[in-house]
């Protein structure tokens, strides 16, 4: 059993705390997996079809799927969490974790509560606070992307409500080990870190895990923090391994698809045509993001990441990708956090995640459109 002490507080834990908890993760994690087990892997890649994404999505017809999502607001997560509560009658959306990435957690935290006001969820969405740094390295944040406050293109207020008491990952290892067997949905959309922890030390609670649904990591399209690595892998590139490894459904929205969906003042203005309030919101952090990639590379589009993963969630038959291995490069002095897709099985390995790479983008942006319209 681990000993939690350090994670009933967001505030970071002192170097003496962080060295025992890096050793605890290090020395238990081969326990851990080989507890978990290698459940649901195959041992050579598959084509996902759109039929199975139709069969899915006429399954999940019958029951809203039960999601936890994991975040670091982030511009994109902002809108990955309107987009998951304008879905409410397919998405019931328990609660955010918040851990630090785009910007420290004191920033994550805060915003997920601004989010949650925008959508009026001030007192039923509860946010939890993580954790605040990678397990083995110093936190790298995206501040000159997202800008200094995270949520970059709108006037931020006050959250109206305080957060959860709890450390997010005793919510998630209690609320794991508490839930019936494959019944909840992790989408992470930072690092992953709180989920890796809450992994290692209550590895009996992936039993609960329906699937785990993450943006990060990139093969075909390569990098955008290093030539190599995706930012949300190279931040905590072990927390990554030790997710991909856990023996649960992950299924990957990386860079490779994001790129194939990417967000133009053509797509900015219908959102912006939207009379309520979440709308504008939406079009203004778009454009934010439009403004970055117009001023950094000259270009009038932006590549839409987050949002992806709950439009996979929505209509999985908008996407298609492969059954395949992933591994995450943990020591690589100029490949840390590369993401090794074993796209054509030649390594052998046991398959352990669906990597998504096409989307039928005019769908995705119809289908975020008319799930904003819904909220306030």
């Amino acid at each position: 059993m681990a000993n939690l002490n350090e994670l009933t507080s967001p505030v970071d834990a002192s170097a003496s705390r962080q060295r025992n908890r890096r050793s605890f993760l290090r020395t238990s994690l081969a326990a851990s997996l080989a507890t978990l087990g290698a459940t649901g892997a195959g041992s050579a890649f598959a084509e996902l079809t759109s039929t199975e994404g139709a069969a899915r999505l006429a399954a999940d017809g019958t029951s809203r799927r039960t999601v936890i999502i994991d975040c670091d607001p982030g511009q994109d997560d902002a809108i990955a969490i309107l987009f998951a509560l304008g879905a409410h009658d397919q998405i019931d959306l328990k609660a955010l974790t918040a851990v630090g990435g785009n910007v420290p957690l004191s920033l994550t935290e805060r915003n997920a509560r601004i989010v949650r006001d925008w959508a009026d969820k001030t007192g039923t969405l509860p946010v939890y606070a993580g954790c605040p740094k990678p397990l083995m390295r110093e936190l790298i944040t995206a501040a000159n992307v997202h800008g200094r406050t995270g949520l970059d293109g709108v006037t931020l207020h006050e959250p109206r409500g305080p957060l959860a008491p709890q450390h997010a990952v005793t919510y998630l290892i209690d609320t794991l080990r508490a839930a019936a067997p494959g019944s909840v949905t992790l989408v992470a959309l930072g690092p992953l870190t709180n989920i890796a922890t809450a992994l290692t030390a209550a590895p009996e609670g992936a039993k609960a895990l329906r699937e785990i649904v993450l943006m990060g990591g990139a093969w075909f399209e390569r990098g955008n923090i290093t030539p190599a690595a995706e930012f949300n892998i190279y931040v905590d590139p072990e927390a990554a391994s030790i997710v991909l490894s856990a023996g649960v459904p992950v299924t990957v929205l990386p860079r490779d698809v994001c790129v194939k969906a990417p967000i133009t003042p053509q797509r900015i203005a219908p959102f912006r045509a939207l009379k309520n309030r979440c709308g504008p919101i939406v079009a203004d952090i778009l454009a934010a993001e439009v403004a970055y990639q117009k001023g950094r590379r000259g270009v009038e589009s932006a590549p839409m990441y987050d949002p992806c993963t709950i439009g996979y969630l929505v209509d999985p038959t908008m996407f298609g990708g492969r059954r395949v291995n992933v591994a995450v490069e943990t020591t690589g002095q100029l490949t840390l956090g590369e993401t090794v897709v074993d796209w054509n099985g030649r390594s052998k390995r046991a398959v352990n995640a669906t990597w998504i790479t096409d989307v039928d983008a005019d769908r995705f942006y119809e289908t975020l459109l008319a799930r904003i319209a819904r909220l306030p």
